[in-house]
């Protein structure tokens, strides 16, 4: 039986956010039927990240294997108590090795570390597996609307937990 490589989670540098904007749109228009609208969203959140990073209160990790981009995800500040997780993505190839659970232990810690109370993020109903993975690690759904842009067929959710 081969040997994985190990997957690496480091701080964004420069390129990384070109890369979270196309993945994102790619993988979400083929996975989930997303429009550009969406991919817009994306590049909006990565330019407010950019804009107004605060490194003692926000953060984005990029995974990598082998030298190559197979996951992200960003706490960004809501407001003084109150983070965001954002832009959770693992790409198919290492699905199901626990990348997802990983980055979002990463947030939780840091989030806690920064002094935050809360988390939130926001997630589409029919992103099933994601919602597993929140739910697992602590989150739960406090607010479901019609989702009616990008493509989605259904409820966008806001899904919290206390730190």
């Amino acid at each position: 039986m081969p040997v994985r490589a190990p997957i690496r989670l480091r701080r964004h540098r420069p390129g990384d956010m070109g890369w979270v904007v196309h993945r994102h749109g790619e993988l979400y228009a083929r996975e989930w039927g997303y429009t550009a609208e969406f991919e817009a969203l994306v590049a909006r959140i990565v330019a407010d990240f950019l804009d107004n990073y605060d490194a003692s209160a926000e953060r984005c990790w990029i995974a990598e294997r082998e030298g190559k981009i197979v996951g992200s995800v960003f706490v960004v500040r809501k407001s003084k108590d109150v983070a965001k997780l954002r832009l959770l993505l693992v790409e198919p190839s290492v699905r199901g090795l626990g990348l997802g659970k990983r980055l979002i232990d990463e947030c939780i810690r840091f989030a806690r570390r920064a002094g935050y109370r809360k988390m939130a993020l926001w997630t589409q109903a029919e992103l099933t597996a994601a919602r597993r993975l929140y739910e697992a690690a602590g989150f739960a759904c406090v607010k479901r609307v019609k989702q009616t842009g990008f493509g989605s067929k259904g409820l966008a959710e806001t899904w919290e937990r206390e730190l």
